[in-house]
Parts: C-alpha cells; sequence; structure tokens
C-alpha cells in the first residue's frame, strides 16, 4: 500500500521521566504519514517537576532491596497521579484540547541486565491513571515487548534517530568531515545511534549526567545538581580518580548493550574514591564530567563520525559540550545539537514517546533490532482503552522511510533549544 494523500492526522501526547527522577516530560505533536515518511509538527512541550518529597522517595526506593510492596505500590500511585497531571496538561495547554492518543514511556525505576542480556524492565507511571485523567486511549510500556524479543528494551531512541536523520533537508553531509553521522542523548545515560554504513546500531555508552549529579549529590550542592557547570568549571581533572572511574568493564563491551545509573551511580563513585587522597568537591565534578566526555567520544570515534548531532540535559552543561567538542574536534567530528535540525534538545525523548505511540497504534515496528539486540522488529506497547470502544486504522502496509519535521524555520537553529514553545506552538 502506498499513501498518495495524507492521513488523517493524529495529535499525540508523549510522556516520559527519565534517569534524573526530576519530573514528568511532556511533548504534543501531530502526525501524518504520506508516502512512506511520516511529517511531525510539534505543538508545544513543558516538564513538570515532580515534588521534592516524591523525588526523594524515587531515588531511594530505586537504590534499596529492602523497601516492601506496600512502598511501591504507594509509589505507583504518586507517580501515576503525576503522569496523569502531565497528560491532562499535554491535552489541555500544548493540543489545545484535542487529541487523539497518549504514549507513555513511563518513568524506569529499574533495568535488570545481567551478562548483557535483560532480564526485565519495570517503569512506573500508572496507564490506566493517564486514561481515566484524560478519556484517551494509552500506549505504554513499549520497553517490555523488545525485552520478550530478546531485546535489551533499549535504546528505543534510534527509532526516532534514523527516521529523523534520514528525513533531513538538506541531507546531512555538508560537514568539513566525510565521516558518518551519530545522535547522542545526554540524558542520565548517555546513548548514540549511528547511520549509515549498514544495519543501524545504538548503545549505551555509560553515563551522562548520572555520575555528575551523583558527585553532586555526595558534595551537598544545594539541589542536588551542578547547574551550568559551576562547580566542574572551577575544578581540575584527577587524574587518578578518572583512571579508577574509566577501570570499568562495561567501556569494554561490545554493543548491543544497556545500563543504567544504578550502576554508574552513588557507590560507583565511593568505590572510585576509596584509598585516594582528598578529592576537593569541584575536582570532584570536573573529573566526573571528563568521564562523561571521554567515554562518550571514544564510542562516538570508534564510527570515524564527521557529525555528532547531541541532545538531552546535558546540553545545558556549557562545560560538558566544550569537553565534547574539544574531543570530538580531535576526531574530525563537528558537534551540533539537535535544534539546530527541528528538534529541541530537552523535548527529544517526550517526542519519542509521542512517536512510539502513533508507530504502535498503526501497527508499526518500534524498536531497531540491530540496536536492542532483538529477535526482530516489534509492534510495542500495551494499549489502555480510553472512555469511548476502543478503534484501532488499518495497519499501514509500506515500510515507513523518514520522518521530517513540519515548518522547520518555527525552530532557532542556535547551539541551544529551538523556538518550539514551552507552553503552546501555533
Amino acid at each position: 500500500m502506498i499513501y498518495t494523500t495524507r492521513m488523517k492526522p493524529w495529535r499525540v501526547i508523549g510522556l516520559l521521566s527519565g534517569t534524573s527522577m526530576d519530573g514528568v516530560d511532556v511533548a504534543a505533536a501531530e502526525f501524518r504519514l504520506r508516502a512512506g515518511v511520516i511529517e511531525l509538527l510539534p505543538l508545544g512541550y513543558s516538564s513538570l517537576p515532580y515534588p521534592e518529597t516524591l523525588r526523594r522517595e524515587l531515588v531511594s526506593l530505586t537504590r534499596s532491596a529492602a523497601k516492601g510492596p506496600s512502598a511501591w505500590c504507594e509509589l505507583e500511585a504518586a507517580t501515576g497521579r503525576m503522569f496523569a497531571a502531565a497528560a491532562r496538561y499535554g491535552v489541555e495547554q500544548l493540543a489545545q484540547g484535542r487529541a487523539d492518543l497518549i504514549g507513555s514511556l513511563g518513568q524506569t525505576v529499574r533495568h535488570e541486565t545481567v551478562g548483557g542480556s535483560t532480564l526485565g524492565t519495570l517503569q512506573l507511571g500508572g496507564s490506566a491513571r493517564i486514561a481515566e485523567a484524560t478519556g484517551l486511549p494509552v500506549l505504554a510500556d513499549p520497553r517490555s515487548r523488545d525485552v520478550a524479543a530478546g531485546g535489551q528494551g533499549a535504546p528505543l531512541a534510534p527509532v526516532l534517530d534514523v527516521l529523523w536523520l534520514a528525513g533531513l533537508s538538506p541531507p546531512l553531509g555538508s560537514t568539513s568531515s566525510p565521516g558518518g553521522v551519530l545522535a547522542l542523548n545526554l540524558g542520565g545515560i548517555a546513548n548514540v545511534t549511528v547511520v549509515g554504513g549498514g544495519k543501524p546500531i545504538a548503545y549505551d555508552t555509560g553515563p551522562g549526567n548520572a555520575l555528575i549529579d551523583a558527585a553532586a549529590e555526595l558534595v551537598g550542592t544545594e539541589d542536588g545538581r551542578d547547574t551550568d557547570g559551576t562547580l566542574a568549571a572551577c575544578g581540575r581533572v584527577r587524574p587518578d580518580l578518572l583512571e579508577k572511574l574509566v577501570n570499568d568493564d562495561y567501556f569494554h563491551r561490545s554493543p548491543p548493550k544497556t545500563t543504567d545509573k544504578e550502576h554508574f551511580g552513588l557507590e560507583y563513585l565511593r568505590n572510585a574514591l576509596a584509598a585516594l587522597p582528598e578529592v576537593s568537591a569541584p575536582d570532584l565534578l570536573r573529573t566526573a564530567t571528563e568521564l562523561t566526555v571521554r567515554t562518550v567520544t571514544e564510542a562516538c570515534a570508534a564510527h570515524d563520525p564527521g557529525l555528532v548531532i547531541a541532545s538531552g540535559g546535558g546540553v545545558a552543561n556549557p562545560v560538558l559540550m566544550s569537553g565534547l567538542r574539544r574531543e570530538l574536534g580531535r576526531h574530525g567530528a563537528e558537534l551540533h545539537t539537535s535544534g539546530q535540525h527541528g528538534i529541541p534538545p530537552d523535548a527529544k525523548e517526550a517526542f519519542l514517546a509521542a512517536l512510539l505511540g502513533f508507530l504502535g497504534m498503526h501497527g508499526l515496528p518500534g524498536n531497531i533490532a540491530s540496536c536492542t539486540g532483538a529477535e526482530g522488529p516489534r509492534v510495542l506497547g500495551t494499549l489502555t482503552p480510553g472512555n469511548r470502544p476502543l478503534s484501532t486504522p488499518e495497519p499501514v502496509g509500506t515500510p515507513v522511510t523518514a520522518l521530517r519535521i513540519s515548518t522547520p524555520s518555527a525552530f532557532h537553529t542556535t547551539d541551544r533549544e529551538s523556538t518550539c514553545a514551552s507552553s503552546t506552538w501555533q
């Protein structure tokens, strides 16, 4: 089946909370499909911070094996209420009161990987509460199907990266280097997607912001963050600490691979600091930041990049971005942000959640098997009906080859975010 006219547009709200566990990101988008190309019109995005008590409980609960079922049940309810509120905000404030579907990646609280094999993955976020709050169908829990098919359930961003990079106009390749194109996400965990030259490859490189946040928590910064890299900018890299931090088997494993902040967290940092002379707070933050710079650069350099396009919360850290620009430049690669190519850096994963919802509802695969290690492409997600009888569209009978951001001129092409509104976009 080849679509020669536009499909009925679908308005989808995307939801997720990342490994930093600081709130729920929400984006609204309108999708159309024509001749195998998805058109994505961003309607807006925002982030609803968790109440501090909920955030602390989420963080502490994921670190404790002693918490019982009652604690988990209470946390599921509280997190579900936050996702429901974010979904309602997305419908009412970002989508002007009209939406067709909610796509949710939830809040990952456990991702159990042993010896390169993912045993299971657990997300909170209450799809039933979202449906109850909005009256809309909810496509949630996309990772579990990939895990059931032998994959690692992550990263799922490659489905957006591969289609988006294929649909960029003008075509990529106008950089000073002839190398390939990589999409880099600097969330709590950093991951890369490599396109061109065969099957796409994607995997977690190691810590993105997670170890920086752990260092900030360890030294007792006011908000548990090194905002704008302020402390790191005052420090120096401690070679002895950096050597201990990079001495981890994960960095030497071959992809596909995935990790989490339980691995690269406070305990990992404390173990590295043991038996070392005292490390000042600025030096600790600078060294944790340099670990991300080094490990991300080494992973990217293995694929001979000409262009690396970064997104995620780490884009707002000037020390991290300066280090990456410096080190990638030594390998002949330019560093851009996703905002320079149509997707706001801090909203990309929320738009991914919306895209996964759209794909799943239309019977289209949401994983890329060469990236997750699954046995093959799978339609992802579990569907919770809304208030109306559930009516799914006809499955799409033609492969999807690209994704294009509609009216990309609405976005600034600066090194920070685009102008996609944080409240509404018209």
